[in-house]
This record gives C-alpha cells, sequence and structure tokens, in this order.
C-alpha cells in the first residue's frame, strides 16, 4: 500500500474542559496536521492523490471550521458562552474535549471521510502537533 502525506497548518484556539492544570484556561496553538492518505490502486499518473486535492479537501475544511477560531467540548457551557459573547466569533462545537488527539480522530474518522467520499482514496492516519514537543496520533 502507498502512502500520501500532506502537511497543514492551522490556528486555532481550545481549552480542555476539566483539565487540571493550566490547559483549563482558554489558550491557543499552531497546529501542525499530517495527514496519511491511501487507495487501492495509484491513477493514471501514479498517485494516491494529488497533494494539492488533500490541501483543498481536509485543509479547506479545517479553514472553514477551526482555523482562527475556538473549538468548544459541546459541554463546557463557560466556553461556549465566552465565545458566544464575541460577535463573529468562530466556535466550533466538539463532542469530545478538544486534545490533540479527539482533534486528530475527529479529522481521521469524520472530516476524511466526509470530504474524500466517493473519491477511492482514505485517510489512514493522522498526526497532530498541538506544540513543537508534543503531538498525537491515530490510525485506522
Amino acid at each position: 500500500m502507498t502512502t500520501a502525506v500532506r502537511r497543514i497548518q492551522f490556528c486555532a484556539g481550545h481549552r480542555v474542559w476539566k483539565h487540571e492544570h493550566r490547559c483549563a484556561n482558554l489558550h491557543g496553538h499552531n497546529y501542525i496536521a499530517f495527514v496519511h492518505a491511501e487507495a487501492e490502486h495509484l491513477d493514471a499518473l501514479g498517485r494516491v492523490i494529488d497533494f494539492s486535492v488533500l490541501k483543498e479537501k481536509i485543509g479547506g475544511w479545517i479553514d472553514a471550521n477551526w482555523d482562527h477560531g475556538f473549538i468548544c467540548h459541546r459541554e463546557d457551557s463557560e466556553a461556549m458562552c465566552a465565545m458566544k459573547a464575541i460577535p463573529n466569533q468562530k466556535v466550533f462545537e466538539l463532542e469530545a474535549n478538544p486534545t490533540a488527539e479527539n482533534l486528530a480522530d475527529y479529522l481521521l474518522r469524520v472530516v476524511g471521510p466526509a470530504q474524500l467520499n466517493g473519491s477511492g482514496v482514505r485517510l489512514v492516519r493522522v498526526v497532530l502537533w498541538e506544540t513543537e514537543n508534543c503531538y498525537a496520533e491515530v490510525s485506522l
């Protein structure tokens, strides 16, 4: 199996709801996502998928929903209230706590299938760097 990998950068705010230390505060990161795509067969040009398509489909979704916005756990009423008090603030409600692990998993299991539907290509791994020192990795 051949894998194509695209690097996608974005900036977003979050807080880890009910965290026991400083990540309980509203803060942000310069994230870097590496999305790994596979296909049963290479296309006529010898590719899994054109890298620009991964940027357009996955990166486009990230730009529209997460980049320069705030990602909140749906049950974090304090953060949701604070974000909604800011006019035109981009807020994304996540079903889970917005940890690097859960964000990577959401890209892999929700965004990838929705954005690549019908292409014959699927995301099989997402590596999400939250800081220069910390990242989460999820695979199918």
